[in-house]
């Protein structure tokens, strides 16, 4: 009997022994994680303005860069506020298609677009802040790819509001040229915002946000034109309901631009907001909520608006906008092409 306990105590011995090791078997098992390293340590255009530490180590494997999605860095808030907005968005559509025919309806083919649009920026987005660290050609790569979802998606936001927003006295002075416009505002935007992204390369950090914010700015006033004119002649919302969420995303975009242009926290507490505080992931939460506006005003406008666009626009006019915005995707990617090759030849030749 004193056998049997000994050997039973030895074995739950044995036992305790092998779980206290399981942290430290899977700490082995888990990949090496390097530390995160400090402005001085990257290249100047990938700084950000004020933020002091937090930026991870260019060349390592790619594993590191997709598991960093789950560290402490100075991009983690920003990959985690679109990646969350990609999947709200993903629900959002998954919502709208029991309720919307987006095959057999070619009237909501321009919903379509503004979701897909937003998807692919929000994902975009998601990519760029997450491997743009991997090296500076990947620098460039992930983040001129960015800007081609930033351009398609004033596409959609454009052809949503000339198909279903806007208000009849209007179409009729910018029927024939609204969308040619649009689509080429959306490739100079992105034109724009790679080229000031490469001349942040060798130049001041102002020329990239002047790059970014003045083409994109022309867009936004033009594509959102026909939401502003329905506010100003729209007398009440009880009687449109759509207009509190064009109000919506009108307020939210105008604080978008905002913290994009005035990182006032970094500027306040320099140093301070290396992994919270920063304006950029603020932008990409006002960003988010502006499309999440943008999406259900346009839906209740297409709903609530049938009769009105279905005279202004006739059979074909949706299929010649989805042909639009195949245009704007490959103008956008030659831009996409021209400009990393340019940087690609920048890089060669300084590291010679």
């Amino acid at each position: 009997m004193a056998t049997i306990v000994v050997e039973r105590i030895g074995r739950l011995f044995i036992s305790l022994q092998q779980i206290r090791q399981i942290p430290q078997m899977l700490t082995e098992a888990a990949p090496s994680m390097p530390d995160t390293v400090r402005d001085a340590d990257v290249p100047h255009y990938f700084r950000e303005c004020n933020v002091k530490t937090g930026y991870r180590p260019l060349h390592q494997n790619w594993r590191y860069y997709f598991l960093s999605l789950f560290q402490r860095h100075n991009e983690t808030i920003n990959i985690w506020t679109h990646l969350l907005a990609f999947l709200i968005l993903l629900i959002k559509l998954r919502h709208l298609t029991e309720t919307v025919d987006f095959v057999g309806d070619p009237h909501s083919w321009p919903l379509l677009i503004l979701l897909l649009s937003s998807l692919t920026y929000t994902a975009f987005s998601v990519t760029a802040h997450l491997l743009g660290s991997k090296s500076k050609l990947c620098h460039f790569a992930f983040y001129f790819l960015d800007y081609i979802g930033v351009a398609q998606y004033q596409y959609g936001s454009a052809v949503v509001h000339f198909y279903c927003v806007m208000d009849e006295s209007y179409h009729r002075h910018v029927r024939g040229i609204f969308m040619p416009a649009a689509t080429l505002l959306s490739c100079l935007s992105c034109l724009g915002c790679c080229y000031g992204k490469y001349c942040n390369y060798g130049r001041p950090a102002w020329v990239r946000k002047v790059g970014q914010v003045v083409p994109s700015a022309i867009a936004y006033i033009w594509d959102s034109s026909p939401i502003i004119g329905r506010l100003l002649s729209s007398s009440s919302v009880t009687e449109d309901p759509a207009l509190i969420y064009h109000f919506g995303q009108v307020g939210f975009f105008l604080g978008c631009a905002f913290f994009f242009t005035c990182p006032v926290f970094e500027r306040c507490f320099p140093g301070q907001c290396d992994f919270l505080g920063q304006g950029h992931p603020v932008f990409h939460v006002l960003l988010s909520c502006c499309t999440l506006c943008q999406i259900h005003a346009s839906y209740l406008d297409y709903i609530g608006r049938r009769e009105l666009y279905s005279h202004l626009h006739g059979n074909g006019e949706a299929l010649v906008f989805v042909g639009l915005y195949a245009v704007t995707l490959v103008a956008c990617g030659f831009i996409y092409v021209v400009m990393l090759r340019k940087a690609k030849r920048e890089l060669d030749l300084r590291s010679e």
